[in-house]
């Protein structure tokens, strides 16, 4: 029994335990209003169910946490990856529909290529903005955050662009061996992220400078460096999540594509159990908060809560999630104090006497 108590303790105590338990209780209070909510089948050769809607919805929320993650990390934040991704879907889409083959495979990677080009030079402004000239990243995120807007409306002319493009909408809308292409793509920069993080010196380098950037500084990290970096790595990931959104539903709203989208993905941040303040980032947590975000989506419409007091009721759910993560709630809720550091008592100052 002392053996179970203990694994019960390590489980609780564990970082991913409070969101993966609570993306559990989502699925869970899906299947009592849905019976057939895990359901999945193969129909057409395709799978489909509610679960494979969560991480094919889920995918662009996915892959632009990832992003933010670790800008984050670096005690950042990016404000303008909505309007990087209505920038990106705006221009793929401006570049397949003025092409004179929609369906010609070629003008299609020329497309998604000019888009992702594009996304990061928008994540190197916000990074020269942040590491070169010293503005705080709110600031920084927040102007392109307003002009992105502008940008996406002008490459759409204000207008919403339809293309009717079947390679393109596999990125997004289409299926690779049964499975969502854009599950397979989130699950590849989910691999990726991982690899660079925690297979390699980077991920330390990230925490260092999230830590501390002066004291990284005189260590030897080359701090304005790596922020540049990060930002680059959250405008491309802002880019994919974009042509995502795009070529599911074949056309580009300047206005309207990833709306909140920064919100959203700063919310599956925090909830991953990552910390506003820098330093030490769980990609795992991200991944989870994502699909708990996701999931709360679908528990929306399954539930049948009314249009009105959806964002309410997510809200509510957001702060109860982020309340049963805290461990200082925890203590004061159940009781639990703490226990002091043993401290060894100092020795008393030996004080010589001259003769």
């Amino acid at each position: 029994m002392t053996r179970f108590t203990a694994a019960a303790r390590t489980a609780v105590t564990h970082r991913l335990f409070w969101p993966a338990a609570v993306l559990a209780v989502l699925v869970l209070g899906n299947v009592a209003f849905t019976p057939n909510f895990l359901h999945i089948e193969v129909r057409n050769g395709h799978l489909y169910g509610s679960l494979i809607d969560i991480l094919r919805l889920g995918a662009p929320l996915v892959v632009v946490s990832l992003g933010m993650t670790v800008v984050i990390a670096t005690r950042g934040i990016d404000l303008s990856v909505g309007s990087t991704i209505a920038i990106s879907g705006a221009l793929a889409c401006l570049v397949i529909s003025d092409s004179g083959d929609q369906n010609s495979v070629g003008g299609v990677l020329v497309a998604v290529g000019l888009a992702l080009a594009l996304s990061l030079v928008l994540g190197l402004w916000n990074g020269f903005l942040v590491a070169g000239i010293g503005i705080q990243p709110i600031i920084a995120t927040l102007i392109l955050m307003v002009g992105g807007r502008g940008i996406a409306q002008l490459i759409t002319d204000g207008q919403i662009i339809t293309i009717n493009s079947d390679p393109y909408e596999l990125i997004g809308g289409g299926y690779l061996a049964t499975f969502p292409f854009s599950v397979l793509v989130a699950v590849v920069m989910i691999a990726l992220t991982a690899f660079l993080a925690r297979r390699t010196a980077l991920g330390v380098l990230i925490e260092a400078t999230g830590g501390n950037a002066e004291a990284s500084r005189l260590a030897g990290i080359r701090a304005r460096g790596i922020m540049v970096m990060v930002y680059l790595f959250c405008g491309l990931c802002a880019g994919i999540a974009g042509l995502m959104i795009s070529s599911n539903v074949h056309s580009a709203d300047g206005n309207n594509a990833g709306l909140w989208y920064e919100l959203d993905a700063i919310l599956a941040v925090v909830i991953g159990g990552t910390s506003l303040g820098g330093g030490r980032f769980s990609l795992g947590g991200t991944v989870l908060g994502a699909l708990i975000i996701q999931a709360l989506s679908t528990t929306v419409y399954t539930v049948g809560i009314p249009p009105e007091t959806t964002m309410l009721f997510k809200a509510v759910v957001v702060t109860v999630v982020c309340l049963i993560q805290s461990p200082a709630f925890r203590a004061k809720v159940f009781g639990r104090r703490p226990r002091p550091t043993p401290t060894t008592p100092a020795e008393p100052a030996k004080i010589e006497v001259p003769a």
